[in-house]
């Protein structure tokens, strides 16, 4: 069989876990999915999958040898398409990363334009709150927020958000506004960082960055919930602007100590660099580009 064929079939088998739900997306018998699998592995020498009754499992080598497979037909797949993008519109699955309620307010409103203006393209958002590899996860554009280690992505920068200290009006009523970071010490505070055995919050004083440690009450592994605890007059929490920008604005949340705020944290559009960034990609960045620009220039 052609090696194409036997790579497209393996990749389906490991997505789709198991041979059954390879062969109706390929359209396949299961036992031509088998048969093709079983000459794939005789080719290389290898075992990629262990099989059972009910259970399709990756091998280590076939771990490896997936993510390879992925490579070679994402850039089989961005070659045709540059080809075809000569003379025509974007086409294809772009694939968009950035961090949860990011993507959920500011990344979403973009995708759905594109896609309006783009009918002949598809999209995947990967909205977490972790760092995705875009070579090894076949990611096309990927939000990041912080300073970029170096690398050989290509970045643009379409803002900032700031490290803010906020809670609801009534809470501030009930306790007092906190005047110096040290007020936080007779307070209630929210973190979102369970993770982190002591939690740290950053605050700027006499121009240098220093990290306070916190003892919250309320710890949580979510910003939103961070964010509900706050609005419900719980207590104090520190967020990103972006993550209560909507609570500020209808003064559902106060923000406080503003005049300690650290230095504003860049937000980047990342993409593959050369011929890796695709049409799809090329246009879905300058749309993107364009439009939070615009939304990150709105304070908070």
């Amino acid at each position: 069989m052609d090696r194409l064929h036997l790579i497209n079939v393996f990749v389906a088998v490991v997505e789709a876990n198991g041979f059954a739900g390879a062969a109706r997306r390929l359209g396949l018998s299961p036992p031509a999915v088998t048969r093709a699998i079983t000459e794939l592995e005789a080719q290389l020498g290898a075992r990629l999958l262990t099989r059972t009754t009910r259970v399709v499992r990756v091998t280590e080598a076939g771990a490896r040898y997936v993510e390879d497979c992925r490579r070679i037909l994402a850039e089989l797949a961005e070659a045709d398409e540059a080809i075809r993008g000569l003379h025509g519109a974007p086409r294809g699955r772009l694939t968009v990363t950035a961090p949860v309620l990011f993507g959920a307010l500011y990344v979403t409103p973009v995708v759905t334009e594109f896609l309006q203006r783009y009918p002949e393209v598809s999209t995947s958002c990967w909205f977490l709150d972790r760092v995705v590899n875009l070579t090894d996860e076949g990611v096309d554009v990927a939000v990041r927020i912080g300073e970029l280690p170096d690398s050989s992505l290509q970045a643009v920068r379409v803002g900032a958000v700031r490290r803010v200290v906020c809670a609801a009006p009534s809470y501030l009523a009930q306790q007092g506004t906190p005047q110096r970071p040290e007020d936080l010490a007779g307070h209630t505070l929210i973190s979102a960082q369970a993770v982190t055995p002591t939690p740290e919050w950053r605050f700027r004083s006499g121009g240098q960055v220093q990290a306070l440690k916190v003892t919250p009450r309320l710890q949580t592994t979510t910003n939103d919930a961070a964010l509900a605890a706050a609005v419900g007059g719980f207590g104090l929490t520190q967020l990103l602007s972006y993550q209560v920008e909507a609570q500020v604005r209808s003064a559902a949340l106060q923000l406080v100590l503003q005049d300690f705020e650290p230095a504003p944290l860049p937000v980047h559009l990342v993409h593959r660099e050369g011929r890796h960034a695709s049409l799809k990609a090329r246009a879905f960045l300058d749309l993107a580009i364009e439009r939070l620009r615009a939304r990150l220039a709105q304070p908070a």
